[in-house]
């Protein structure tokens, strides 16, 4: 096995532990402060790190794309996310971080990249009501929690969003709604911590006609399924008869994807719950991991007819 594919093995298998592996960078002097502060993205996100190629700039492009760079003959958008999150890089943006995810491939500008750090999902924790719109999560680094390092973990698909000003993919199937049915009196389970995943996802089931409750992290949605096995226990029913399924991102603060899926197949009053893993996280590696896991399907997003088609199979079995 060559070492790229043993890294990529390791790293996958590293989910069985509820671990996962953090790329840090940094983008340049915070606003109204002098401190560069961390940042950081999976590493599974990331396919390649360049020293910062020569940029073609486009005419009439957004403040915020800074051109296209020839990456061994892919034309790459690059976009400046020190300008994104308002700092100001000493030399300006001499890195350039290739990503992959959500079916793109992109350019982000950054002043330097650290290091890769190991993290359990534990030490990762929400964003949510921190007043940081394009941060979902805080990683701390440390073991030490009270001096723990910071890093802010970016919500890349909201910022791609933003930079290139493109609506969410329309509902393209008039029928989309009568194809999904759930069993009666039940609803999906759904778990995601990026806003533009939820806003997605929930205009998506909207359009399916199905009823269900949103979740931000694994850790929220795992202990929902719990009270919800309590109501069916004292009503004389099982949870089955209050979800039809659970719908799950990866990437989450507190307990990720493949934990929450563990979670379910392992306790014997969830195992026959189908779960569906919804994520940027694209690839074949990915893919075989989720079967490891347990989980029924795997769908990429962001396409709402596959979601569709995705849950109406899961469910027919």
């Amino acid at each position: 096995m060559s070492t790229d594919l043993r890294e990529i093995d390791e790293r996958t298998n590293l989910a069985g532990s509820s671990m996962f592996e953090l790329l840090l960078f940094r983008l340049g002097q915070a606003p109204g402060s002098d401190r560069h502060e961390l940042f950081g993205i999976n590493v599974f996100k990331v396919r390649e790190i360049l020293v910062m190629p020569e940029i073609t700039m486009l005419a009439n492009a957004p403040p915020n794309i800074m051109g296209v760079a020839n990456i061994r003959g892919q034309m790459i958008t690059v976009i400046n996310l020190p300008r994104i999150m308002g700092c100001q890089p000493n030399k300006g943006p001499g890195i350039l971080m290739v990503t992959e995810f959500s079916r793109t491939t992109q350019g982000f500008a950054v002043e330097e990249v650290n290091e890769i750090v190991r993290l359990e999902w534990k030490q990762v924790l929400s964003a949510a009501g921190t007043g940081g719109s394009l941060v979902t999560s805080i990683a701390q680094l440390d073991g030490d929690v009270e001096n723990a390092r910071l890093a802010q973990v970016l919500d890349v698909e909201q910022i791609l969003r933003d930079v290139l000003g493109q609506e969410p993919p329309a509902v393209q199937d008039p029928e989309l709604g009568s194809r999904v049915h759930l069993p009666p009196g039940t609803v999906i389970l759904a778990a995601d911590d990026s806003a533009l995943a939820r806003m997605m996802i929930e205009d998506g089931l909207k359009a399916m006609n199905v009823t269900y409750i949103m979740t931000q992290t694994g850790q929220e949605a795992w202990d929902r399924l719990q009270l919800m096995a309590q109501q069916a226990e004292a009503e004389g029913k099982t949870i089955k008869d209050k979800v039809a399924l659970v719908l799950t991102d990866l990437e989450m603060p507190e307990m990720d994807g493949f934990t929450l899926t563990r979670n379910i197949k392992q306790d014997p009053r969830f195992r026959s719950l189908p779960v569906i893993i919804h994520s940027s996280l694209t690839g074949t590696t990915n893919e075989a991991h989720v079967k490891s896991v347990g989980a029924d399907a795997y769908v990429a997003k962001f396409v709402v007819e596959e979601l569709a088609a995705t849950i109406y199979r899961v469910l027919a079995r």
